[in-house]
């Protein structure tokens, strides 16, 4: 019965190096907004920077899903920051659905990836930069140059780059 007693050291250190890599990995995943609430760019949640309704909060974040899984999350919060820049941009149309759909806009729409749902690190991203992170400073474009051939996007100017994407106006 006292047998499992002299493990009890083992099992201590165990839950305490697990404890510290859980909180290692949840101070990594605070990071980007940390460093946004330090500089002042993310409002408070009940300020979003424009009013959505639960259609087009998911659409923001299938959009952001289908551009930027694979990426890191300061690249997605980036993706979601632009398409809400077009929203307030007066070149660009005034809600989310018809930024995302205007014709040739997003590679995801036409080729149908805007239909997967989309993940929960995605959710929190459209979610942060609705609260106001825009780690772009304003981008309204942004491309991954290993995919595109359009020297009109290429000529835009770089504002900045995160993972695969360049962030331009």
């Amino acid at each position: 019965m006292g047998a499992w007693r002299k493990y009890l050291p083992l099992i201590v250190l165990v839950l305490v190096v697990c404890g510290a890599a859980a909180l290692s990995l949840w101070r990594i995943s605070q990071k980007p907004q940390k460093l946004a609430e330090e500089k002042g760019e993310l409002k408070s949640a009940k300020s979003w920077r424009l009013s959505l309704n639960e259609t087009e909060l998911d659409l923001l974040a299938r959009v952001v899903h289908a551009e930027a899984r694979g990426e890191p999350y300061e690249g997605q919060v980036a993706v979601a920051a632009v398409i809400i820049n077009r929203v307030l941009h007066p070149e660009f149309p005034n809600t989310i659905s018809g930024v995302v759909y205007e014709p040739l806009a997003f590679q995801v729409v036409a080729n149908g990836q805007i239909n997967q749902p989309a993940s929960e690190e995605a959710i929190r991203a459209a979610h942060d930069a609705l609260n106001g992170f825009d780690p772009t400073g304003g981008a309204i474009y942004f491309y991954n140059p290993a995919k595109t051939s359009s020297a009109w996007i290429r000529s835009r100017p770089v504002v900045k780059t995160i993972g695969k994407h360049v962030f331009s106006t």
